[in-house]
């Protein structure tokens, strides 16, 4: 099988590559400079550097021309700040080459796409009772899905982006959107998006404890997001649309924090879990600063206390069934939190998280 993938050096890209090429599928993938120093990329895979957004559609058919299966691994995530209005970012790099590219590959014969989409679209669907969560039955999410949507671009990007991917399946094209949660695992030169947490907790260290909601997340190490996206490219084509939750592993942010805490030397510092309506007195002070500097955050943070506050957690049955096997989620997370401090204090050379955009 030959697989063409859009970002086969980033941190996810990289793993699925390594994961399909160890399975003797064939590889080629086109990516944004610069490479990562260090960066364990497969020395069997065709890579190409320029930008697929600047490719013609007669250059773009030949790239893909004879590949079984097209995967998405770039994009922008919710931690990327950006200036008003955000939205249109997102839909930049995360919705626009996928109208584009998604007809295109049908044309040349390509039967199954999988693309990395995010776990705040299954969230959407929770609130919007499109779905049950078998691993959170009883917790009730406080904003419909209608609210969703109106206060967070985001995940308004998001759904816009599965109903593209859904609308280009049929009988001869089928597309798995793997909605991704929190992730953990370093790629070597490559900048974390940890670093924001570590800032947030330096703000806390004057105090004796750690103020934190009292919700949770699913997650899951970087290698398994690999095993996954290349179990959703194995996939036998035919299925149609696929949106499919991903995760191993649940933590409340209490549970994830003593981790944390452990690998910042500072094992047992207390975390006390708060209410919404508390961590929310503290968004107007988050709000001001966007508008200083002219950032509009792809999550609302005056609803963000309440999205936090739920116990985001997946059943990790669909995530096993792509072949994805167990991991030391203790170590990822360490591992994530070692680079990300070196990161924010200037002592590690790093390629930003989403270089491309940070070119911009």
């Amino acid at each position: 099988m030959k697989v063409f993938m859009i970002g086969g050096t980033g941190l996810l890209g990289c793993e699925a590559a390594i994961e399909l090429i160890k399975a003797g599928h064939q590889v080629k993938s086109v990516a944004l400079p610069p490479l990562p120093v260090g960066a364990p990329i497969p020395k069997e895979m065709e890579l190409e550097f320029k930008d697929i957004n600047k490719c013609t559609d007669e250059e773009v058919e030949a790239m893909l021309a004879g590949c079984d299966v097209f995967m998405y691994a770039a994009g922008v995530d919710e931690r990327k700040e950006c200036p008003p209005p955000v939205y249109e970012v997102y839909k930049k790099f995360n919705n626009d080459p996928l109208e584009r590219l998604l007809p295109i590959c049908k044309k040349v014969g390509v039967k199954n796409a999988v693309i990395c989409g995010s776990y705040f679209s299954y969230m959407y669907k929770l609130a919007a009772g499109i779905m049950k969560n078998p691993a959170n039955p009883d917790q009730k999410i406080r904003y419909t899905g209608e609210e969703f949507l109106d206060h967070n671009p985001y995940i308004r990007s998001r759904i816009e982006q599965e109903k593209i991917v859904e609308k280009y399946c049929d009988d001869t094209f089928s597309a798995s959107v793997l909605e991704l949660p929190y992730i953990f695992g370093v790629q070597p030169g490559r900048r974390p998006v940890w670093t924001i947490l570590i800032e947030q907790l330096k703000r806390m260290e004057s105090l004796p404890f750690t103020l934190y909601p009292a919700g949770g997340t699913a997650m899951l190490t970087c290698n398994q997001v690999g095993q996954a996206l290349a179990g959703a490219a194995l996939q036998k084509p035919g299925y149609g649309f696929r949106a499919i939750p991903i995760s191993m592993y649940n933590m409340t942010w209490k549970q994830f924090l003593a981790i944390v805490y452990d690998a910042l030397g500072k094992k047992g510092r207390k975390v006390i879990s708060i209410p919404p309506w508390m961590m929310k007195l503290g968004m107007g002070s988050v709000q001001k600063d966007y508008d200083r500097r002219n950032i509009e955050s792809g999550m609302d943070p005056f609803q963000l206390p309440y999205t936090m506050d739920y116990n985001l957690f997946i059943d990790p049955q669909e995530t096993k069934d792509l072949g994805v096997k167990d991991a030391d989620i203790e170590t990822a997370i360490f591992d994530s939190i070692k680079l990300s401090v070196e990161a924010v204090n200037g002592t590690a050379n790093l390629v930003g998280m989403m270089g491309e955009v940070e070119k911009k």
